[in-house]
């Protein structure tokens, strides 16, 4: 493995993140969306205290995954292969060019669905409903992209030679 000194221990830190990030946002995705979530229940929401609480957490951890993986894995195991790094959409072009993500435009597409999430929330139930299901359905996606990119670092960190130890 090349890269900045202490890249590996970061790495191994990010990859361990993001699948734990991925478990959180999946489990919270299964507990808001298991009856449906419309315009309605979205109403709702100052009466139920759970269900708005299910919200703020499917939408913190959904922009939290979609960070840490796009600008702090992404980044560094593109430089630990010496793949050339750029802006985050270019990034993810050479990661959807390398199977790590199904689509760099459809991740553009789950970012903004993040900004229109937080952006909605206090102005128009029907916009937030098609938010939260519009990012329920790019859930399977980013945990994917959680799980590829985390099986390369540990791959790649497989691959380098321990130092040896004290003799």
């Amino acid at each position: 493995m090349t890269g900045s000194p202490g890249l590996a221990p970061r790495l191994q830190h990010l990859a361990e993140v993001v699948l734990k990030e991925a478990a959180h946002l999946s489990a919270t995705d299964n507990r808001l969306f298991s009856r449906g979530l419309g315009t309605a229940e979205v109403l709702g929401l100052a009466a139920d205290e759970d269900l708005a609480e299910r919200v703020d957490a499917f939408v913190a951890r959904f922009g939290r995954l979609q960070d840490t993986l796009g600008a702090a894995l992404l980044p560094r195991l593109l430089d630990a292969l010496l793949e050339p790094t750029g802006t985050v959409l270019d990034n993810l072009n050479r990661a959807e060019k390398l199977g790590w993500v199904r689509s760099a435009a459809d991740w553009a597409s789950l970012r903004q669905l993040r900004n229109r999430m937080v952006h909605e929330y206090v102005s128009d139930a029907a916009a937030l409903a098609d938010a939260l299901n519009a990012a329920h359905d790019g859930v399977p996606d980013l945990v994917a992209a959680a799980q590829v990119m985390a099986g390369r670092v540990n791959t790649l960190l497989a691959a380098v030679p321990r130092a040896a130890g004290p003799r």
